[in-house]
């Protein structure tokens, strides 16, 4: 039995993993799909003072209060940045990292750093016209390329996201390096260079890497393909 810990993106929460979960508890392993502080279920605790690390520290309390060990740690888009520096911080309990359509932030990086400049305009210009100037507005799932029939639920699900989960640097220690198992799998239906690189990266590095013919929230297109994958790291 393993324990996979499935880490949602940008305004998300952990009720886009339920298709995933599901399949995963039926054979036979623990999973845990923690909602990031301030989103989804826990969006009655949005504050400016929300940023990348308290969603780090969401991450490393639950694998420290749960006292998990040998967890696959994933993570989906902005959750990539989430899981590196969770994963930094508690190393020890960590087996391997998988990276989904992921941001996979270097020392010093923050996810803007990873983003087109186009992008962080964009988030910019919406967290000034409908955040108060701190909260970025959810992307629709029609642009994340969602599929049809999913499209209204997941719109109604998503909440919006502290501007400094994008803006806030992060820094590394360099323990995540003891952790050798990484692996990127990129929603090959959602055109997106800054992922495309990503992708690039891994395989020059000799990771494991795969390609799932949907958008970008795989999870909820792929959930069947996903898990399959996932299953070769339990």
């Amino acid at each position: 039995m393993t324990t996979f810990v499935l880490v949602h993106g940008a305004w998300h929460g952990g009720w886009c993993w339920v298709r995933v979960a599901d399949r995963l508890r039926a054979a036979g392993h623990t999973v845990f799909t923690p909602t990031l502080t301030g989103l989804a279920d826990r969006a009655h605790l949005m504050s400016p003072t929300i940023s990348l690390t308290t969603h780090i520290k969401d991450v490393v309390g639950l694998l420290e209060w749960e006292e998990l060990t040998d967890v696959v740690l994933v993570g989906h888009s902005y959750g990539g940045v989430v899981i590196t520096g969770a994963a930094d911080r508690a190393a020890g309990r960590v087996k391997s990292l998988l990276f989904l359509d992921a941001l996979v932030p270097g020392h010093g990086q923050s996810a803007m750093d990873l983003r087109r400049p186009e992008q962080n305009e964009a988030a910019f210009a919406a967290a000034r016209a409908k955040g108060a100037g701190w909260r970025i507005p959810p992307t629709t799932a029609a642009t994340f390329m969602v599929n049809e029939a999913d499209q209204a639920w997941v719109d109604s699900k998503c909440t919006d996201l502290p501007l400094a989960c994008f803006t806030e640097p992060l820094y590394l220690s360099g323990a995540l390096d003891a952790i050798r198992t990484r692996v990127y799998i990129r929603a090959a239906g959602y055109p997106a260079p800054q992922f495309d690189e990503m992708l690039e990266t891994f395989r020059e590095r000799d990771f494991d890497t795969y390609a799932v013919d949907c958008g970008h929230d795989v999870m909820v297109d792929a959930p069947e393909e996903l898990t399959e994958i996932l299953l070769k790291y339990a």
